[in-house]
């Protein structure tokens, strides 16, 4: 069992649902260590965005205690960065104006989110995450005028931005081309790496569920109340995408999830 210095994430027989409806979860418990990269997987409607809706603080559990980072989470927390399938950009605004929106925002209400800081540091220089993401060129740009995958960098530009030790993601790649997609998920592993950033990202992918996840948690149809727990030990093995044990384990979720082979 992990100590409590290890554990960023912790849920403790949490319990929520929405109104007239089958609860989403009931007394589910879940553990994540510091660190760790997790994939949610499972079929529409079982509550993968919930939970991390729960998880950034947007929603709150009507029963149970959630914690992350030892801290019961009453509010949104300043330290966990939370990126939507739609990129969330503001389409007046420059590729460089988007990147340091959040940390304009946080230089307005103070880290904690509720006061001004003593000092305004206005620290609003965001070249290093352009430069490192491929953006200087287009920091100019709107977002009209960007690809799918520049408009994705933009926004993973302005969550690193703000120095987040938690990464939620919501089916981040999904309206990408593969080529595109491919890239974006091995850039995404590469600043996990470099930030030692704990990361969640939902997907509704087998594929991209292996691939990211050196967990997997698989969700089903509500209520859930057992976490169903898929280790993926050969997660970082060289040309792992074209192993064997890649292609089993995708196999095995497809079926637990009653999947037919995808067609080639």
């Amino acid at each position: 069992m992990a100590s409590a210095t290890e554990r960023m994430i912790e849920l403790e027989a949490i319990t929520f649902g929405y109104a007239q409806a089958v609860p989403i979860f009931t007394r589910f418990s879940w553990t994540v260590k510091r660190g760790e990269t997790w994939a949610v997987l499972g079929p529409s409607g079982c509550g993968k965005t919930t939970l991390l809706y729960l998880l950034a603080g947007l929603e709150f559990p009507q029963a149970g205690y959630l914690s992350i980072d030892g801290v019961s989470m009453k509010r949104p927390r300043p330290q966990t960065g939370l990126i939507l399938q739609d990129f969330g950009l503001l389409p007046w605004a420059t590729v460089s104006q988007n990147a340091e929106l959040g940390l304009k925002i946080r230089s307005f209400y103070g880290p904690d989110g509720k006061h001004a800081p003593e000092t305004s540091t206005n620290n609003t220089d965001v070249t290093y995450w352009l430069d490192r993401l491929g953006l200087v060129v287009h920091s100019s740009k709107y977002p009209a005028h960007l690809s799918g995958g520049q408009r994705q960098r933009t926004a993973i530009a302005r969550t690193l931005a703000m120095q987040p030790d938690l990464l939620l993601m919501d089916e981040p790649f999904s309206s990408l081309d593969a080529p595109t997609r491919e890239s974006l998920q091995q850039l995404t592993l590469e600043l996990q790496k470099e930030h030692s950033l704990t990361l969640i990202i939902v997907t509704h992918a087998i594929e991209e569920a292996v691939v990211l996840g050196s967990k997997i948690l698989l969700l089903e149809e509500p209520p859930n109340s057992e976490p169903q727990i898929i280790p993926n030990p050969d997660i970082n093995k060289p040309g792992y995408r074209n192993s064997k044990s890649y292609l089993e384990l995708c196999q095995s979720l497809r079926a637990r999830m009653g999947e037919d082979e995808p067609s080639r």
